[in-house]
């Protein structure tokens, strides 16, 4: 389940009524003051730069699906740690009652898919140590996926600001070409100043902060999992439910901890 994350839309409009209110300020409430900072050359400079070097930085199947994780900081997947834990308390009760083949029927009807392959893993028998290979091999390759992608955005946030300082010489390159008409000078150095500007948007308002979120949602998703992976060792090493229900309890921060033994069901998404 995926629901709008209000902390990235309530910074996203923050940071351009900030950006629009101090132009209109600085302009004495003219509002042409804000088509001095519209140029669209620049904005091709800066943008299309930015994305082409991004291009050539990744492959197009990786550059695609970075792309793609904007939509993620909007609407990250919806992680309940208290239901996972009741889930798993719940599965070892049955294993404890019943044994743990009867956990077949409880995974077919599982949606989160990490633990429905780890029970299968562990009805079909599987060595301990391989579960926990296997279990963690994913949640490895989980962490480097998300980590790519946060990088992505880190190194569009380094490009942006270059091709925002190209953009100036550009413009600086014409200005001096028309040092014959000093009334030319003024909006060409403005013209020129404006690609820098729009490179430390780019950066600072969008590319940065959008690689900061997704290393903050993938450390959640990732301490979600590994309590998963925990529980259902624990349940396949036949350990006692209310032991099993404190070790994952310690997983969360003690304001948390509370809504552990609520939910009578599981929760949990994959942001990847």
């Amino acid at each position: 389940m995926y629901i709008l994350e209000l902390g990235s839309l309530i910074g996203l409009v923050l940071g351009l009524v900030f950006i629009l209110a101090s132009i209109f300020i600085l302009g004495e409430g003219d509002p042409s003051a804000f088509m001095e900072f519209v140029d669209p050359p620049s904005i091709m400079i800066v943008i299309g730069g930015t994305l082409a070097a991004g291009m050539i930085s990744v492959k197009l199947p990786n550059f695609i699906s970075s792309l793609k994780a904007f939509g993620v900081i909007m609407k990250p997947p919806v992680l309940n740690p208290a239901a996972a834990i009741d889930t798993i308390v719940a599965l070892a009760n049955t294993a404890r009652k019943e044994g743990v083949l009867a956990l077949e029927e409880s995974a077919a009807n599982m949606e989160d898919q990490f633990l429905k392959k780890g029970i299968g893993l562990i009805v079909d028998g599987t060595d301990p140590e391989l579960v926990k290979d296997i279990m963690m091999t994913e949640l490895t390759y989980t962490d480097e996926r998300h980590s790519g992608i946060a990088l992505f955005y880190e190194n569009l946030a380094a490009y942006a600001p270059s091709w925002g300082m190209l953009g100036t010489m550009v413009g600086l390159v014409l200005m001096l070409g028309q040092l014959e008409d000093p009334d030319a000078l003024g909006p060409m150095m403005a013209v020129a100043l404006v690609t820098t500007f729009y490179g430390a948007i780019v950066a600072n308002y969008l590319c940065n902060p959008i690689a900061s979120k997704l290393k903050d949602i993938s450390k959640e998703e990732i301490l979600f999992k590994s309590v998963m992976v925990e529980g259902m060792l624990s349940i396949q090493a036949g350990e006692n439910p209310r032991i099993i229900e404190e070790k994952l309890k310690s997983f969360l921060a003690p304001a948390l901890r509370s809504g552990v033994g609520e939910s009578s069901s599981g929760g949990g998404g994959d942001g990847e």
